[in-house]
């Protein structure tokens, strides 16, 4: 199945739509490439990658029924609680969509660890990218596409970041996420 890769417009309006729901339940993080997409890099994607601080789940459920009320579906299950359960709670990512475009998906995951913890402490607004969204800090970016992901995609996404925020940079922050990264990912 060939899937389609959405426009930045596309993928901005998705990601305010679920983000002024979500923010009503709980914090959150926009991570990765959707970042660098939104800071003006020219690049595809299928996905908007967040994390979401932990809920209790009756809260969750509140949230994911808030989510069904104005045409999100999960691709995962319809049940709150398997969502919650078999999903969140195991550290694995869920996908919701519009119930009428299949694509772009927004995946969200509890954090998993000290760093995907820290993340919330160091976000952030960034109104180079016209949205009032919180993103993880510059910083962690670069230091995940670095260290971490490594791809292509994920090193140009860097470079990007690294001249579109030039004077946001702080190598000290970046090399101390990146030791934080070997001790909690990459064991």
């Amino acid at each position: 199945m060939e899937r389609a890769v959405y426009d930045k417009n596309i993928l901005k309006d998705f990601t305010i739509r679920f983000c002024r729901i979500i923010e009503k339940h709980t914090d959150y993080i926009i991570v990765s490439g959707f970042v660098a997409i939104a800071s003006g890099r020219v690049r595809g994607t299928e996905d908007i990658d967040m994390f979401i601080k932990k809920l209790p789940k009756n809260k969750f459920i509140e949230f994911h029924n808030d989510l069904i009320n104005n045409y999100f579906v999960c691709m995962q299950s319809d049940e709150p609680e398997e969502i919650y359960d078999s999903y969140l709670n195991e550290n694995l990512s869920v996908r919701y969509t519009l119930n009428d475009m299949p694509l772009p998906e927004m995946e969200i995951k509890f954090p998993a660890d000290d760093l995907d913890l820290y993340q919330f402490d160091i976000k952030t607004k960034l109104p180079q990218t016209g949205l009032d969204l919180w993103f993880s800090s510059i910083n962690m970016n670069i230091a995940f596409k670095e260290e971490y992901l490594k791809s292509q995609k994920d090193i140009e996404d860097a470079l990007h970041l690294r001249k579109f925020y030039a004077e946001m940079i702080d190598e000290k922050e970046i090399i101390k996420i990146k030791k934080m990264i070997r001790e909690y990912k990459l064991k």
